[in-house]
């Protein structure tokens, strides 16, 4: 993938990672680094399409494979247009979320087992994954309440019980813990720009790239 790097972002619901993914990106641009930033799911004009269908609507919508299936029919789409793309032109992509979410809000959260998902994960992209992926963890409550503070109608998964978001973020960081050459956790309970200095320190030691 000549000399691209990505880069993704995880964590639950309200845990302040799509502000780090921007603010990173924007970081990488002013340091020289030619940066994309992409959301999953989403990301490509047809996963946009996907997504509608997984973040809107009733709680009960979809089953458990049929979400996995539906978000990596989105990633199918985010790879072939956005981020192979970019890699093999030496960008740098950013992405909030990637397959690490998929894991860990169905495997996890709706409790259907990370053998399921790993099938479908292996089935679909192989052995493809981030160069690093950093996980913001911050205390669930905390995510919950800035979550619900935001408009808009794509809240179908914010409206999943507590129980649910707790299994989510013991899930974001098992999986961290399991792949520890990948996957950093970020304390996520600083300031925007504590935590941004912090992502910033990751990605220098990581990667090599040296932001100014």
């Amino acid at each position: 993938m000549a000399n691209g790097r990505f880069i993704t972002f995880e964590g639950a619901d309200g845990s302040g990672k799509s502000t780090q993914a921007a603010l990173l990106a924007d970081g990488l641009r002013k340091s020289g680094i030619d940066a994309v930033l992409t959301r999953e799911p989403g990301g490509a004009p047809g996963a946009e399409e996907i997504r509608t269908l997984l973040v809107e609507g009733g709680i009960e919508r979809w089953s458990a494979m049929a979400e996995v299936l539906l978000h990596y029919a989105a990633r199918v789409e985010h790879m072939a247009h956005t981020i192979r793309p970019a890699l093999e032109q030496g960008k740098w992509v950013v992405s909030d979320r990637f397959a690490d979410s998929t894991m860990a809000y169905q495997g996890y959260g709706h409790q259907l087992g990370r053998q399921a998902v790993e099938r479908v994960h292996r089935a679909v992209i192989g052995d493809f994954a981030p160069d690093l992926t950093l996980v913001l963890d911050a205390p669930v409550e905390a995510g919950l309440k800035r979550a619900a503070s935001r408009s808009g109608i794509e809240d179908r998964y914010e409206r999943m019980d507590r129980d649910f978001h707790v299994r989510l973020a013991e899930g974001f960081l098992d999986i961290a813990r399991r792949e520890p050459d990948r996957c950093v956790i970020v304390d996520g309970t600083g300031t925007i720009e504590e935590i941004q200095q912090s992502i910033r320190r990751l990605v220098g030691e990581r990667l090599g790239a040296d932001l100014r």
